[in-house]
């Protein structure tokens, strides 16, 4: 088998790629090594940024996203006993819209299976030597030939393992705690997401639906997730978030470590990385799978000028382009972090210093549209 541009991962980075690569007349396979119920139901990200939601309204993806999806003008920073609103629309024009990764990958599978385009589920790359794909699905082996193949399968997948040792320059920074985060269903205490900052440690009040809410808390990286019971769960979040949570039905519970992780160059030869395969962003700023959908705009770009016009002057830019933006996001990303979260060891002049930046962050028009540029999305 023979295609333009291989694809491996069906999540959003390589899903958008294979529409935005399809709406330019360019052939491409998508090899996802789950299967299809697993990738449209992993709860990941809920915050498309302005620019994000554009594109999927132009990628005729964007119907069930304006149905359902919720947009939010503003977002709360709690500190103090007191709530601050950053509004986003007066401060940038712009908004930011919740809705569910998952949603966003069953949208884009729909819209491929219907346009009958090749996406092959459970399909495990196995090798890539070059630009041939090798992957076992249902106990055969298989070859994908390719001009180009795209690494968009995370960051613990084949691709970027694919790249020969010493090619890639790594930073990367682990932070001395994690995310007890659970998925219930109760309905929203508040309109819009809500960051809080508390002696006890960092909270997030955050919504998939409005009868469906995604709650975080600062923890531990050790933390045993059998040592919070559901009252346990429950009672903190009403301490840290001081909001009328009404207890329901958790649905989904886990402990995510928070981790900043970057490759440069973004690109080997013919393969090209994108997504949580060049980089990890801590999630506080929501800025995940808007960053990945950011890479694949610039490498769809690029390989349409490949295509059309003979050119490769934006493939070879392509990881300098997108390390701008990956940088700039990883700024942002652990900014908010730093900010917000109770840091091991600080005495009280750190807690001091962190609740002077957050009254300066609320209460400077200048330093809340700081805030609010990024949250939206920064320009392309």
């Amino acid at each position: 088998m023979r295609t333009q541009v291989g694809i491996v991962g069906a999540g959003p980075a390589g899903l958008v790629l294979a529409r935005l690569l399809q709406r330019a007349g360019i052939d491409t396979v998508i090899l996802e090594r789950r299967s299809r119920s697993y990738v449209e139901s992993r709860v990941r990200a809920g915050v498309l940024e302005h620019g994000t939601a554009q594109l999927l309204d132009q990628l005729g993806v964007g119907q069930r996203m304006r149905r359902e999806g919720m947009v939010h003008r503003g977002i709360e920073l709690r500190f103090g006993g007191e709530s601050h609103r950053i509004d986003l629309e007066a401060l940038t024009g712009k908004t930011i819209t919740v809705y569910g990764q998952q949603e966003v990958v069953k949208d884009l599978i729909a819209a491929r299976l219907a346009d009958d385009l090749p996406l092959h589920f459970e399909a495990e790359v196995t090798a890539v030597d070059g630009t041939v794909l090798e992957y076992e699905q249902n106990g055969v082996r298989h070859r994908l030939e390719c001009d180009f193949v795209a690494g968009c399968d995370g960051s613990h997948g084949v691709a970027r393992l694919a790249v020969p040792d010493g090619a890639l320059r790594t930073a990367e920074r682990e932070h001395p705690y994690a995310w007890l985060g659970i998925l219930a269903r109760s309905p929203a205490a508040a309109e819009e997401l809500v960051y809080a900052y508390h002696e006890r440690g960092f909270a997030l009040h955050s919504m998939r639906t409005p009868d469906i809410i995604r709650l975080y808390l600062q923890v531990p990286r050790d933390t045993d997730l059998g040592d919070w019971p559901d009252t346990r769960i429950w009672d903190e979040l009403r301490t840290r978030l001081d909001l009328p949570l009404k207890e329901g039905e958790i649905l989904e519970r886990g402990i995510t470590g928070m981790r900043s992780f970057a490759v440069e160059p973004m690109r080997h030869d013919r393969l090209f990385l994108a997504g949580d395969a060049a980089h990890i962003v801590p999630p506080t700023g929501a800025k995940g799978m808007n960053l990945a959908i950011a890479d694949v705009r610039v490498l769809a770009e690029a390989l349409t000028a490949h295509y059309r016009e003979r050119t490769d002057e934006l493939l070879d830019s392509y990881s300098r382009t997108c390390l701008k933006r990956v940088w700039q996001v990883q700024r942002f990303s652990n900014w908010m972090t730093t900010m917000l979260h109770r840091h091991e060891g600080d005495d009280e002049f750190g807690h001091r210093v962190q609740l002077a930046e957050l009254e300066y962050v609320t209460g400077s028009t200048a330093a809340a549209t700081t805030l609010a540029e990024n949250y939206v999305g920064l320009p392309r």
